[in-house]
């Protein structure tokens, strides 16, 4: 008798992670399938698809199951999961993370918010989504979010054996790091057991989410005519927020002595300044706030803080956008000075 909940037409249950450079989903996807090929005795595989393999790029982690009996031979990337992962919630602005997903397939979110805030977001109309609070975990724990995910993952896939993962979890870290051992088994265990469900009935005939296929903005078919590049070497259009991995930096203007510490030792050019007067008349800049645009939440600035006028803060969705202040850049004929 089968194991496994349900198979596409090839016979693979199969599972997406959708995450950012950093955040560990290629090793969790690693993990995932070695547990269920060596505890279970399931066929798997495992790849994963990234960019330029740094912090903040998009990473998607692909994960196959099927019986023993059934050979894999396909090792395309996967465009209709059953289940898919989502790491981090800033994916949302240039990924579409349930592209592909069954009509009744399950969608798991790192987020601390509530079912009506990420169902909206994700525009989820029906089937299971989990939410489960990986980086309140990870930190309280000092660990990667990757971790609880597996744990909230072997909660909705219950044909996983726990054991088995924390035995993975061991042989993984104890020859180079055995002081992580215990904080990731603790840390998978509470993604275990604090991952929550809620399930929207299918309606009857409803079918999968689309798959669309993300096409590059400058190919052959979408460059501009001629092949102009309309923004060479133009830095004020990046946007470094989706490298965030959770935190950014808080500025509390009461309590800053204007000393460009800050300014000093960030690697991005996020604090804008503006020129006033002090209380003698003398001319001075002022630090007015961040452009979080450019912020990728290395905290570097908050270390070098000599009073209490940044500290670090959880990233709350929206926040960044209500509170940036953004830079002044004067133009110039031919470009940006």
């Amino acid at each position: 008798m089968s194991i496994l909940p349900k198979k596409n037409e090839l016979g693979f249950f199969e599972i997406r992670l959708e995450s950012i450079g950093g955040l560990g989903a290629n090793l969790a996807g690693k993990m995932l399938a070695e547990a269920g090929v060596f505890s279970l005795g399931l066929n798997g595989s495992n790849f994963s698809s990234y960019g330029s393999e740094k912090k903040g790029s998009p990473v998607k982690s692909f994960i196959r199951f099927c019986e023993a009996d059934v050979q894999i031979r396909d090792h395309s990337p996967i465009e209709q999961p059953h289940v898919v992962g989502v790491f981090h919630e800033a994916l949302y602005k240039t990924v579409n993370v349930v592209s592909g997903l069954d009509a009744d397939g399950i969608v798991l979110v790192n987020s601390a918010r509530d079912f009506d805030d990420v169902k909206k977001d994700l525009q989820f109309e029906y089937g299971t989504l989990a939410i489960v609070d990986a980086l309140t975990i990870a930190v309280e724990e000092k660990t990667k979010v990757n971790t609880a995910m597996l744990g909230a993952l072997y909660r909705i896939c219950d044909f996983l054996d726990p054991d088995s993962m924390r035995d993975v979890i061991r042989k993984t870290f104890e020859k180079k790091y055995p002081h992580l051992v215990e904080p990731n088994i603790r840390t998978f265990d509470r993604g275990y057991n604090e991952v929550q469900f809620k399930t929207y009935e299918v309606p009857i005939g409803a079918v999968g989410k689309a798959f669309t296929r993300p096409l590059p903005q400058v190919g052959y078919m979408t460059q501009e005519i001629g092949g102009v590049i309309v923004s060479p070497a133009n830095s004020i259009l990046k946007d470094l927020s989706g490298s965030r991995q959770g935190f950014l930096p808080e500025f509390k203007q009461d309590k800053c002595i204007n000393c460009a510490a800050c300014d000093n030792v960030c690697p991005d050019y996020c604090f804008v300044w503006e020129e006033g007067e002090d209380k003698r008349g003398r001319k001075q800049m002022f630090l007015k706030g961040i452009d979080y645009q450019y912020c990728k939440g290395c905290l570097k600035c908050v270390e070098a803080c000599p009073t209490d006028a940044l500290g670090d803060l959880r990233e709350m969705i929206g926040y960044a956008d209500e509170n940036r202040v953004k830079q002044n850049f004067p133009y110039v004929a031919g470009g940006i000075l």
